[in-house]
């Protein structure tokens, strides 16, 4: 155990980082799915509004430094390029 007033610090910054990066990286995994779910039953209105839900929510977590810029453009990419297949199929 920390025995320095810093090191117990630190562990509670850590226990609070972690909490909250869990909470992000599981909300990008269920939108995510929220849109592979409505591709896989060829809903296309479901998967638009599941995408446009998607797209706000991964941005937002660009504007709060959790994912970078290029990590949301290349989910959101290939999020949207699944929805637009449903059209052409």
């Amino acid at each position: 155990m920390a025995h320095h007033k810093s090191a117990k610090k630190r562990i509670l910054q850590t226990a609070v980082r972690t909490e909250r990066n869990r909470y992000y990286r599981t909300r990008i995994k269920n939108i995510t799915k929220a849109v592979h779910e409505a591709v896989a039953a060829a809903d296309k209105a479901a998967a638009t509004t599941a995408f446009a839900t998607a797209n706000k929510q991964i941005h937002s977590l660009v504007s709060k430094g959790f994912i970078k810029k290029t990590t949301a453009a290349r989910k959101v990419s290939r999020l949207h390029k699944m929805v637009n297949a449903i059209e052409a199929a």
